[in-house]
């Protein structure tokens, strides 16, 4: 087996795509969806649900990718550093909603909310002798007031939370649907959803959705671009317009290539990983 097919379920647990995952001796557990998957540090997985679930994206030439995305001496450094990281595949409305969740807040605050919202609106499971907490329903979360979303601290955002399940459950937005078009044609679909904007539809598109051209762009986005590419991503404002931010892609992409999510994750942990930052 080659070194670059090698899966590193730490890193990629540990990289700011899930929240609702705990580690148990050798063993990670988490909630995706309507199943709890339990992975073992080889990368093998076993499903509550029995479900066969591809969610390291074996299906990815990895080799391919990674020679793709290796286009200057900062990735090159990062992909060394930690391979073996992947984007995950997860089920798409609970990366919707956890990405709701997930703006202008931290990976600990994000964590706690979700876990709130599931034990509030999903169904308890026993699973190896543990409980877990199904992520909720989309009608669960539908019928939910604003205050009982509030109630697990997500402040402004609940709102968002009861609107996007309202969507999905009309079936106003089809996942399957947007796993299949274009990314341009997927993200302006999923920005009609209140509280998404071009950061969290990107998350949405490149953990759930096979847009690997995504490349979500937050603060700490920005200051890797910043501090390695200040020659080609230049910024002239503190805070992106939609304009700068679809201009800002479309170059990043240029430079990257059509797995440039794939570069964006890797860097995003590297330059985490150089502050200390806490994970799961």
């Amino acid at each position: 087996m080659q070194n670059n097919c090698i899966i590193n379920v730490e890193n990629s647990i540990n990289s700011g795509q899930v929240f609702l995952w705990r580690k148990n001796g050798k063993n990670w557990y988490g909630v995706n969806g309507q199943d709890i998957l339990k992975i073992t540090d080889s990368g093998n997985i076993k499903s509550y649900q029995n479900v066969k679930a591809d969610f390291f994206r074996k299906k990815d030439n990895i080799a391919k990718i990674i020679k793709s995305i290796s286009k200057d001496k900062v990735t090159k450094k990062a992909v060394k550093q930690y391979l073996g990281l992947r984007i995950l595949e997860q089920d798409p409305f609970q990366c919707l909603i956890s990405f709701i969740v997930s703006s202008n807040s931290n990976i600990q605050k994000i964590k706690n909310s979700l876990e709130d919202i599931s034990k509030k609106f999903g169904v308890k499971v026993k699973f190896e002798n543990q409980e877990f907490f199904l992520f909720p329903k989309p009608e669960r979360l539908a019928n939910a007031s604003i205050d009982e979303i509030k109630s697990c601290g997500v402040g402004y955002r609940a709102r968002f939370i009861k609107e996007a399940a309202k969507i999905t459950v009309k079936e106003q937005i089809d996942f399957e649907y947007l796993k299949r078009c274009s990314y341009h044609e997927a993200k302006k679909e999923i920005c009609q959803i209140p509280g998404v904007g071009n950061k969290v539809s990107d998350c949405i598109l490149l953990f759930s959705l096979n847009k690997l051209e995504s490349f979500p762009l937050d603060r700490w986005m920005i200051r890797i671009l910043e501090k390695y590419y200040s020659d080609k991503f230049h910024l002239e404002t503190k805070t992106i317009t939609e304009k700068q931010y679809e201009m800002l892609h479309e170059k990043i992409v240029n430079h990257f290539g059509p797995f440039a999510g794939y570069a964006q994750q890797f860097l995003f942990k590297m330059e985490r990983e150089n502050y200390q930052k806490k994970w799961l």
